[in-house]
C-alpha cells in the first residue's frame, strides 16, 4: 500500500540520535497526506497499525515479559471511544496511525493491556527506542488536536484535516497546524569547568544544563544569553549548537548549545532555580557514572542533557 516509499537510513551519526525519543525511522510521507481516497485505503488495509493514547498515556498489550505497542484500528476501537486518529506514517512493513482514545468501561482488562506512563518507557527501556520515537510524535500530535478543537481565530469548532497534521474552521476559513514550542538548552563552559543547576522539582542531588523557553523574535544564541543571565546572572559570549531533542511533554524542540562563559559571579533567580554551582569535567564524569562523593547525579539517559554533559565530560564538545 506504500510500495515505493523511501526510508530514512538507519544510523547517519547523528549526535542527536542518542537521545530519548529522537530515533524516528519512520517515512511521514507528507505528499500523500492531502490525499483522502489513499489514507482510507490504509485505514480498511489489514496491514495497517496504530499506536494507541489514552489520557495522554501510551496503551500497550502485555506479551510475555515484555509489551507490543501495536494495535489493529479495529482492535483500538474496542479499547474505547475513538476521539482522533492521525496518520504517523509508514515503515518497511505497513503504514502507522496513532489513536486518542476514551476508554470504554467493558475495555479489555488489564491483565492483557497496560498504561504506560511515556517518561516511564523511555527511561527503563520498556519498548525499543525505534518505537519511542513515534510514540513521542503521536502524543505531541494528539495533545495538540485534544487541545485545539475550537478556531483560535473565530471560536467556532475546527475539524480535522490532512491526515491529521492540519485542522480547518469552515466558520472562517481559518487552517491551524500543530506546534512545537522550541527550548534552548545550553552547557555553560569556563575552561574545564561547567555551570548546572537544579530546580525545585529535580530528584535530590541531580543538577542538569541551564533551560528555557525562546521567544519571539530572538535567536537561538539569544535566547541563550537571556535564559543565563536571568537564572544565574553569568554573562555568555559564544554559543555553538550541539544537539537537539523532541520532547513530547506535550510538544517541544529541545535545542542543545554549549556556551562560552565571560563571567563566574551568580546571582540566582530563586523563582527557577534552587541551586546552581560549578562543576570540573572530573565532578561531571563522577556524576554520569554515579560515583561523585557528595552523591551528586546527572539527568538520566533519555534526557539530552546528559547527552551534553556526556559530550562535554568526554571532551567532545566545548
Amino acid at each position: 500500500m506504500h510500495g515505493g516509499a523511501k526510508f530514512p537510513p538507519p544510523d547517519l551519526g547523528d549526535r542527536s540520535a542518542s537521545a530519548g525519543f529522537a530515533v524516528n525511522r519512520l517515512n511521514r510521507m507528507a505528499v500523500r497526506r492531502q490525499d483522502v481516497a489513499y489514507l482510507e485505503a490504509l485505514r480498511r488495509s489489514g496491514e495497517t497499525r496504530t499506536l494507541v493514547l489514552c489520557d495522554g498515556m501510551p496503551v500497550v498489550k502485555r506479551a510475555g515479559d515484555g509489551f507490543d505497542p501495536f494495535f489493529t484500528l479495529s482492535e483500538a476501537a474496542e479499547l474505547g471511544a475513538m476521539r482522533e486518529t492521525v496518520f504517523l506514517g509508514a515503515d518497511e512493513r505497513s503504514a502507522l496511525f496513532a489513536s486518542l482514545i476514551e476508554r470504554a468501561e467493558d475495555a479489555p482488562v488489564e491483565e492483557t493491556i497496560a498504561f504506560l506512563d511515556l517518561r516511564l518507557i523511555a527511561t527503563q527501556g520498556l519498548l525499543p527506542a525505534e518505537i519511542v520515537g513515534p510514540l513521542g510524535e503521536a502524543k505531541s500530535l494528539l495533545t495538540w488536536h485534544a487541545r485545539h478543537r475550537f478556531c483560535a481565530n473565530c471560536g467556532a469548532p475546527s475539524r480535522m484535516l490532512a491526515g491529521g497534521w492540519r485542522r480547518g474552521c469552515d466558520a472562517c476559513g481559518a487552517q491551524h497546524f500543530p506546534r512545537t514550542d522550541p527550548v534552548v538548552i545550553m552547557l555553560v563552559v569556563d575552561g574545564d569547568d561547567c555551570l548546572l543547576g537544579r530546580g525545585p522539582a529535580f530528584a535530590p542531588k541531580m543538577y542538569s544544563c541551564l533551560a528555557g523557553f525562546m521567544e519571539p523574535g530572538e535567536t537561538i544564541e539569544d535566547a541563550v544569553r537571556r535564559e543565563v543571565a536571568e537564572e544565574t546572572g553569568v554573562g555568555v559570549g559564544q554559543v555553538d549548537y550541539l544537539a537537539s531533542q523532541p520532547w513530547p511533554f506535550p510538544s517541544s524542540l529541545m535545542i542543545g548549545c554549549v556556551a562560552e562563559a565571560l563571567t563566574r559571579d551568580l546571582s540566582l533567580d530563586d523563582r527557577e532555580l534552587e541551586d546552581a554551582r560549578w562543576f570540573s569535567r572530573e565532578n561531571v564524569r563522577q556524576m554520569l557514572g554515579r560515583t561523585h562523593p557528595a552523591g551528586f547525579t546527572s539527568p538520566s539517559r533519555v534526557a539530552i542533557a546528559n547527552l551534553m554533559m556526556t559530550a562535554w565530560a568526554g571532551g567532545e564538545a566545548g
